[in-house]
């Protein structure tokens, strides 16, 4: 068993988490040094971008240790930047509306276009990083969020989405991506989707981790990024100074936000196994996997073995445990998850 120290609640803590979560053992510098990256005014590029990179080093330490509940804490996380994006696009769905467009709906069928922006952010959190940024994915995630584009555009893209990864400075990823995405009318969104499988694939990591679409203060660029993108723009010199900072400083938020949505979600997961050796059900094991590698779990999802009404009593039986929560707040198409 690995135990862990009982974190302490820091002075500061980032805007929007919740008070009854767990908070991760950050140092306590690191999350003043992020709240504080906030007030951009007299601060320098670089300072940001130190800030910013320490707080990816938090966050690659939690990707790393490949805990067992990281399937949903993507997935989570793909929620969130889903739930952003509508908004940012003038949509009304929130959160819960958003699962309901994915879950609730019939294989095959038609999610519609808010349930199209959680299919791009879900897609992002589960498929292997290396293949996020090849011609097909580009084109899939285009059409998810809205901007269909054709093979010889999807192609250039990809094209500069490769100069941009061979370039040599990590913040240059970040700017260069979101400013591929302007300059071609694309919007935030899918720069932020672009920065975010670029970011996964330069630090090696299996999957890539939803962060700068969660973030609802997303800086954009100028009229300059109009300009093609040459290797002076992926080092970020063709950005404005406060909107590089502007970008460096939601990643560091972002990642925070990761590193404690992870410790909150570690600990439901150790409920949840902590319980499963006392669940009867023939297919209970194959449930909590379930409940593990996904953000939510329908009452009425076809799972071997489970009948609709095995699997309302097990999940029912996990409620009483404290191992998942039910998600929908409603008596019917209950929703289940950690």
């Amino acid at each position: 068993m690995i135990l862990r120290p009982k974190p302490s609640r820091p002075r500061g803590t980032l805007p929007g988490a919740g008070a009854a979560s767990p908070v991760a053992a950050v140092p306590m510098w690191l999350r003043r040094a992020v709240l504080d990256a906030q007030s951009l005014a007299g601060k320098d590029v670089e300072d940001v971008a130190l800030t910013a990179g320490a707080a990816i080093c938090a966050l690659d330490a939690v990707v790393r240790r490949q805990e067992r509940g990281a399937g949903a804490w993507r997935q989570r996380l793909a929620l969130v930047a889903a739930a952003v994006t509508a908004k940012q696009a003038g949509r009304v769905e929130d959160e819960a509306a958003l699962r309901d467009a994915v879950l609730l709906t019939r294989p095959g069928d038609n999610v519609g276009p808010a349930g199209h922006l959680l299919l791009a952010w879900r897609r992002l959190a589960s498929r292997p990083a290396e293949e996020l940024l090849t011609e097909p994915s580009i084109a899939r995630g285009l059409e998810d969020l809205g901007h269909a584009q054709d093979d010889e555009a999807v192609s250039d893209l990809a094209n500069e989405l490769r100069q941009l990864a061979a370039s040599g400075r990590a913040v240059g990823l970040i700017t260069g991506a979101i400013a591929i995405a302007e300059r071609r009318g694309l919007g935030r969104a899918l720069g932020a989707w672009l920065a975010d499988a670029l970011l996964a694939q330069r630090l090696g990591w299996t999957h890539a981790i939803p962060l700068l679409g969660g973030e609802a203060a997303l800086a954009v660029g100028t009229g300059r990024a109009r300009r093609p993108v040459t290797a002076a723009l992926a080092a970020g010199a063709e950005m404005e100074s406060d909107g590089a900072k502007g970008l460096l400083a939601a990643q560091a938020r972002a990642a925070l936000r990761a590193v404690d949505l992870s410790a909150d979600l570690e600990r439901r997961a150790d409920r949840l196994l902590a319980v499963a050796p006392k669940l009867r059900a023939k297919a209970a094991n194959m449930v909590v996997e379930r409940v593990l590698f996904d953000d939510a779990v329908v009452a009425s999802a076809k799972i071997a073995g489970m009948s609709d009404r095995g699997l309302r009593r097990l999940f029912d039986r996990l409620v009483e445990f404290g191992a998942v929560r039910e998600l929908s707040g409603r008596p019917t198409f209950r929703i289940y998850g950690l």
